[in-house]
Formats: structure tokens, sequence, C-alpha cells
């Protein structure tokens, strides 16, 4: 992963193994706080703990794109919120990694609704220890290309229900849509927020085929411009929602990023 974003010009940082015996990581992140995160299988894991991980198939099978996360001002008073509307959310579970450099992190996270950690709704993230060493491994941003992570593509089944589902959960006013008939896909967008559902227009389209494999959840990050982001190549240009996405190669890097 680290080589593909390479080959497209983003460079990445390892942040090292998680306190869970199974994957590792690395990471490119911006300036405004936000962070892609590669995760990986760990060379030598616990078995056991490797089998048991929400994300374990992805990883196993490279399906790019997997989950997606948010952090939360209060993150007791979301969990309560959440639950409120009629959101599925477990407790909180602590954890952690030690960067390359020794630096111990320590936070704790909770999964929104019944899907896999954050493979639908974002699951939420609270840091004990200074985030800014968690996202900043070396005491700045990886890239200010880019200023961040802008939206996070999420492919669903039905979009009305989709639609429906995240209004719920997040009291959201109804969304702008609009048709992709090069990726053969209906778009919901929410404006203000990261959030664009893609419901697949054809069956075995690209958007469909990933349902199938992978289930609903992220296929896609779009990055928001920063201080070099016209120096960078775009292999495919789309127009959503008044906006130019221009998208990396998706055969060198080997999952779909883009950038407006």
């Amino acid at each position: 992963m680290q080589a593909g974003l390479a080959a497209v010009g983003i460079h990445s940082e390892y942040g090292g193994p998680h306190s869970n015996h199974a994957t590792e990581m690395a990471l490119v992140s911006f300036p405004d706080g936000s962070y892609l995160e590669l995760i990986a299988i760990q060379s030598s894991p616990d078995p056991k703990a490797l089998a048991a991980h929400y994300w374990y198939q992805q990883m196993d099978l490279d399906a790019g794109p997997a989950a997606w996360a948010v952090r939360p001002r209060d993150l007791p008073g979301e969990v309560a919120r959440l639950r409120a509307a009629g959101v599925t959310v477990p407790q909180p579970v602590r954890a952690g990694r030690q960067r390359p450099d020794g630096t111990a992190l320590d936070w704790e996270t909770a999964n929104t609704g019944t899907e896999p950690n954050g493979t639908y709704f974002p699951f939420m993230i609270h840091d004990f220890t200074p985030r800014e060493q968690r996202a900043w491994p070396s005491g700045k941003p990886t890239t200010e290309d880019f200023g961040g992570v802008g939206r996070v593509v999420i492919a669903v089944h039905n979009l009305d229900a989709g639609i429906e589902r995240y209004r719920k959960a997040y009291a959201l006013p109804a969304p702008s849509r609009e048709t992709d008939k090069n990726l053969a896909a209906d778009l919901a967008w929410f404006p203000g927020t990261p959030v664009v559902l893609a419901a697949p227009t054809a069956e075995n389209s690209w958007v469909d085929t990933r349902i199938v494999r992978f289930g609903e959840g992220p296929i896609a990050f779009i990055l928001k411009p920063g201080t070099k982001v016209h120096s960078y190549k775009a292999a495919s240009k789309s127009h959503w929602f008044g906006a130019e996405v221009s998208w990396f190669d998706t055969s060198t890097l080997g999952w779909r990023l883009g950038f407006e």
C-alpha cells in the first residue's frame, strides 16, 4: 500500500503494530488533522486474533477502503445521542499501539450500528494520549499538498434505504442526488458532511461487484485541495454536486482515491 501511494506521488509514514497482535499500520496525515490509515496483517500475527478481526476479509483480499472513523468532541455524549436515536452502539473499547520511536499511544473506540467496525457508519475514537502523537508521527502532517479527507464514498444496496438510515442516525436534512453514468451509480451527498452514498444502477458494475464481495461500506476517499494539489496527475475525472473530482490511476494505486 505504501508503494502504491508512493507511485502516485504520496508519501506515507510507518506507525507501528497495534496491540491486538494482528495488524500494523502506516498513515498519510493532512493539515486538518485527518489522515488515511493503511492497515495490514502483521508478519507473525496471532492466528486467533487475526481471524476475529473485523477487517480480516478486507485485508486478506486487498479490498482497499475498508472502514472510516470520526472523532466526536464528546464520545459519551455522542454514544448516548445515537442510542436515543435508535442506533446500536456497544460500550467503548480501549486500545493502543507503540510507535517505532517507543511512544505509547492510548485511545478508545466505539462502533456505530450493527455492521463490523466502521464499515457502514463511522466508528468513533477518543484519544487519551495527545492525538497529534497518533496523527502526526513526525510532529507535522505527512503532506500539505492536500488539505484533508473531504468525502467518504459509501456503497449501499438501496439509496433510499441508505439515506433513511443516515438521516435517522445523524438528524441530517435531505441530501442532494445525482447519477454518475461512468461509475454506474446513483449518488446522494449530505451537504456539510463528508458522506456520499453510492448505489449501483447496473448488475456486475464495479460498485455492485464490490457490495457482493465485501458488503456495504466505504469504496473510495476524496481529498480536499491543499498547497500543491494541481501538481498531481488525474487518470480520470468526475463531476459531482458542482465540483470536479480527479481520480488517481487505480491500476497503479490498487484502490480508488480522488481529489478535488
